[in-house]
């Protein structure tokens, strides 16, 4: 017996990045997604939990001249409220980001990726060390966007 054929990949027109506090993970990868394709692509983050600017994410990003200084936290309730979650795709970036999305599904037609990403604020030492884990999140994240966004 022949097997259906497989549905074609579905198109992602828009993308919701969450972490825990949209604070660090998630705002960075909003930032370069939006850099690299915001004339493409519809791109927010969110968070599970309220969070607080973190002076660090501005930092790194502004070394890629991305500037991310206007960014406010949102959880995933306030982002809803303002303008709904009619996204393609979720990519979470922490365990708890991840069981959040999850239960999206539940009522949303929304496809769900998780990329295990660490959280940098749990780096200690100086200032440099600090940065270097943020940095390496960065990174990560560019790499991770670019391979899974273009076209």
């Amino acid at each position: 017996m022949a097997q259906p054929p497989a549905a074609p990949p579905r198109t992602i027109q828009s993308v919701l990045f969450i972490c825990s506090r949209n604070a660090v993970r998630s705002p960075i990868a909003e930032a370069i997604a939006k850099h690299f394709f915001g004339r493409s692509l519809y791109v927010r983050s969110a968070g599970v939990l309220e969070g607080d600017n973190d002076p660090f994410t501005a930092t790194v990003l502004d070394e890629i001249g991305i500037d991310a200084a206007q960014h406010k936290p949102q959880t995933i309730e306030e982002l809803d409220d303002w303008e709904g979650l009619n996204f393609d795709l979720a990519v979470t970036l922490s365990p708890e980001a991840h069981h959040r999305a999850l239960e999206l599904t539940r009522t949303l037609s929304i496809d769900v990726e998780y990329w295990p990403t660490p959280d940098p604020t749990l780096e200690i030492g100086s200032r440099e060390r600090v940065l270097d884990a943020y940095r390496g999140i960065r990174d990560g994240l560019e790499k991770r966007i670019m391979a899974r966004f273009r076209k």
